[in-house]
């Protein structure tokens, strides 16, 4: 059965779910949504209004934690050491903790800073929030961003990924919000070496790659984007 995602091209849950996605070898089909515009149709999947949404045949599933948790009880025992989520209890307590990290840390002091006044502003009207970017909200997006890349590297230097030895969740969700800000030229890489490293291991997995062809219309990517070797 397809599955079908409900997302924005550059909303950070959307892509985790993306990548997750490639990690788990599934196709979808993927239909985008403007959240601002509010549609009632879109609110009659998801009154909360927020992305993504994974439907599942008749299963709808609404936000970023349960999609996650979803595919990996659907689709990931199978998985052997690839599983996104680890067996022990107290392992996927670490994955959850990281989660919680960029999903709602990382997002509420970078992420929505600079999507909304880079990217989705260029597409509000003025009534939905659109107008010029705050210069002010991506200085402090730009500031607040070097203290999430030492704490990666912090992890990095005493772990070989995010939450231990395997690759995760933590480190898809890392990735999905780091891949707007350095699609935005905004991730200051040459100071922090073990951040740069790892993310450059995330980038090189295939279930990373369609997110390299993704762009802003008007908007090319830093140089360091679609580079494996930045």
């Amino acid at each position: 059965m397809t599955l079908t995602l409900i997302h924005h091209t550059f909303c950070p849950f959307s892509r985790a779910i993306r990548i997750s996605f490639g990690e788990y070898g599934l196709g979808a089909e993927f239909i985008e949504e403007r959240v601002w515009e509010r549609r009632r149709e879109f609110l009659a999947v998801n009154p909360a209004g927020t992305l993504p949404v994974l439907l599942d045949g008749e299963t709808t599933v609404c936000g970023i934690r349960a999609i996650g948790e979803y595919l990996d009880e659907t689709r990931g025992e199978g998985l052997g050491d690839r599983r996104l989520m680890p067996a022990s209890p107290p392992a996927r307590a670490e994955v959850r903790r990281l989660l919680d990290w960029f999903d709602i840390k990382f997002n509420e002091e970078v992420t929505v800073y600079l999507a909304t006044e880079k990217i989705y502003k260029r597409t509000m009207r003025p009534e939905q929030g659109g107008g010029a970017p705050e210069a002010g909200l991506i200085r402090a997006a730009s500031s607040n961003i070097r203290y999430h890349l030492h704490y990666i590297g912090y992890l990095t230097a005493r772990r070989r990924w995010l939450s231990g030895d395997r690759f995760s969740l933590a480190d898809i969700a890392a990735a999905a919000h780091l891949s707007i800000a350095d699609y935005l030229g905004n991730v200051p890489w040459d100071s922090y070496g073990e951040a740069k490293e790892w993310y450059a291991r995330v980038k090189s997995r295939p279930a990373f790659r369609p997110l390299l062809v993704d762009h802003v219309p008007g908007m090319p990517p830093s140089s360091t984007y679609v580079d494996l070797d930045f």
